[in-house]
Formats: C-alpha cells, sequence, structure tokens
C-alpha cells in the first residue's frame, strides 16, 4: 500500500462571538451558509493543495507562500475558500508543506495581535482577522514526499474521511461559487464525480487534459463523461472541454488514488484516477459559464489583481485613474 504523509496540524472552529474552541475535530451546526445549496448537497469538505514551491514566483516564495500573496485585500488562498464556502462546504483541508509553516500561522489564533487592533481602535480589521476560520472549520496537512497532485489529495484522505469532497486548485480563481455548488449538486443527484471545463479554441486543446463526452450538452450544462484524454493532437481530440481546476469527487475516488501508478512525468496523476472512475461508475462535467483567472504565472497574477481590483468598491474608481493615465 502506498504511503501518504497525513498529519493534520492545524484544526479548529470559531464560533460566531470569533472565540477559540477546542482545538479538535467537531460538528459545525447553525452555520450562516446559503439554505437553498445545503438542502442538497453532499459536500461538505474542500481539499485545496498548496504543497508547491511556487518556483515561478522565486525568489518571494523563498520566504512567502505564493498562496499567501494579497490580490487586492485579500490573500489568494482566501478567495478560494470563500469560493468553497459559498457553495455551502464548511471543512477546508489545506494540503502544505513543513516548509511553509507561513499557512499554519495564518489560519491560528493570534489574541495578541487582536489586542493590538482593538487598542488602536481597528475594529474592523480584527474582526476581519477574527473571521479567518469563523463558522467553519481548517485542517492543515503535510505533503511529506510530493509525488503530484494525485499523492497531494491522497494526504487529505484521512481529515476528510469516506465522504465526497471538493478539490481546489489555488491557482485559478472563479468569480463566484455558483459552478461549485452546481457540481455538488450534480455529484448528489448522479452519484458520481464531476469535473468543471471550459471550453477552448481546438487548436489549443493540446495543453490540456479533455474530455471525451459520452452524451449532448444539456441545457444547464452538464455532459456525461465516458473518458479523460491529457493533452492530445487536436487532430485527435475527442472535444474542446478542458479541464479546469474544480473537481467534486465520490469517496470512491481514494481508493483509485491509493491504487495511482507513477504516471506523466512520473508523478501520480489524479486525471488517472479520474479517467478510472469515469470508466466504471456516472461522470460528469459541468461547463464553467463564469469567468476565470488564472495566477499560476507572475502575468497571470498580475493580471487577477487587476481584474479583481477593478471589481472591489474601495478600489475601483482610484484603480481605473491610475490605468488611464498610464503613459502609451
Amino acid at each position: 500500500m502506498r504511503e501518504f504523509g497525513q498529519r493534520v496540524v492545524i484544526e479548529r472552529l470559531l464560533n460566531f462571538d470569533g472565540l477559540a474552541c477546542i482545538d479538535e475535530l467537531v460538528d459545525i451546526r447553525g452555520h450562516r451558509v446559503r439554505k437553498d445549496i445545503v438542502d442538497h448537497m453532499q459536500v461538505r469538505s474542500a481539499v485545496i493543495p498548496a504543497a508547491g514551491l511556487g518556483t515561478r514566483f522565486l525568489p518571494a516564495t523563498k520566504a512567502v507562500p505564493k498562496e499567501l500573496f494579497p490580490i487586492g485585500d485579500r490573500p489568494a488562498i482566501q478567495i478560494v475558500i470563500d469560493e468553497a464556502l459559498g457553495a455551502g462546504i464548511d471543512h477546508i483541508v489545506v494540503v502544505s508543506s513543513r516548509s511553509k509553516p507561513a499557512i499554519d500561522a495564518y489560519f491560528a489564533p493570534d489574541p495578541a495581535l487582536l489586542d493590538a487592533l482593538e487598542a488602536k481602535g481597528k475594529t474592523e480589521t480584527a474582526e476581519r482577522l477574527r473571521s479567518i476560520g469563523r463558522d467553519w472549520r481548517v485542517s492543515v496537512v503535510y505533503q511529506d514526499n510530493p509525488k503530484g497532485l494525485g499523492h497531494a489529495i491522497g494526504c487529505a484522505r484521512e481529515a476528510v474521511g469516506n465522504e465526497p469532497f471538493a478539490v481546489l486548485l489555488p491557482d485559478e480563481l472563479m468569480s463566484s461559487s455558483s459552478v461549485l455548488a452546481q457540481m455538488n449538486g450534480v455529484c448528489a443527484s448522479t452519484g458520481g464525480s464531476v469535473v468543471a471545463v471550459v471550453e477552448v479554441p481546438h487548436e489549443h486543446v493540446g495543453s490540456y487534459g479533455v474530455i471525451d463526452p459520452a452524451g449532448e450538452l444539456s441545457a444547464d450544462g452538464v455532459i456525461a463523461v465516458k473518458d479523460l484524454v491529457e493533452k492530445p493532437s487536436p487532430d485527435d481530440a475527442p472535444s474542446d472541454y478542458i479541464l479546469t481546476g474544480r473537481y467534486v469527487l465520490t469517496a470512491d475516488a481514494w481508493a483509485e488514488i491509493e491504487a495511482l501508478q507513477p504516471g506523466a512525468g512520473g508523478e501520480l496523476q489524479l486525471t488517472d484516477a479520474l479517467r478510472a472512475q469515469a470508466l466504471r461508475s456516472p461522470f460528469h462535467a459541468v461547463v464553467a459559464d463564469e469567468s476565470r483567472l488564472d495566477t499560476g504565472t507572475p502575468l497571470g497574477f498580475l493580471t487577477a489583481s487587476i481584474e479583481l481590483g477593478l471589481q472591489n468598491p474601495e478600489m475601483s474608481d482610484p484603480l481605473k485613474d491610475f490605468l488611464a493615465n498610464l503613459a502609451p
């Protein structure tokens, strides 16, 4: 049996008043989440892989994890967490590395800092800090021996348990929670795993994982999937729908992940586990109809910061003025 590095290093729940409760696994009830979503969904946990070295952003990532880089006034990882919470998820599992202690520190309570902010009258800022982890639970696990995305997700198995779960890649930001909420509903109604896809020009499909549809696109943007193909040539591509960084997987995905053998690049590929599921059980794709930002490169991160800044009511007008006055 392949060994995955599984160790929960932070697990906490804050109550509605922002006071720390016991540091242990607890049941969560009475959350302020959308009732129309919660009533029909099963997915409660979201896994966010964040153990990477961020080599494209060196030397900054030598000291600061890329997931904590600010986009406007929020760390990138918090934007992804907020997406999950908006879809009714209440347990966030972050797969981190021992070389990134700042990830742990971000989620840990800091009473001294809160006291200092309150003493200076910065109540609003203090409240924002208290909201990190309030009404939802966070677990941080270590990926001890990185072997690819499939391996990273496998490290979250003990924290998630034997239930459906979402996977959100932090390099991709969605404009809302609507696609993830729809994926949760499709998983609950079909009993199978679900991936998010976007349609790209046919000549671009060779750079991505592509779905092989088993049927037509439904009116609500759902496609049955019979297989997935990694980076096909355009001549051989079964569709123009490429995988994006959102997945909702049924509990039996854990067995497929555990059975993974090294694939492309000698790594344990999550796509291989998804293919195994698609070949034997219901599997669907949801076409993402909202804007998607790729922050995996410095240029993508910069453009995402600008785009989200333009959507921020406090930053929008000054940012527009700055951009309008740039020298041509």
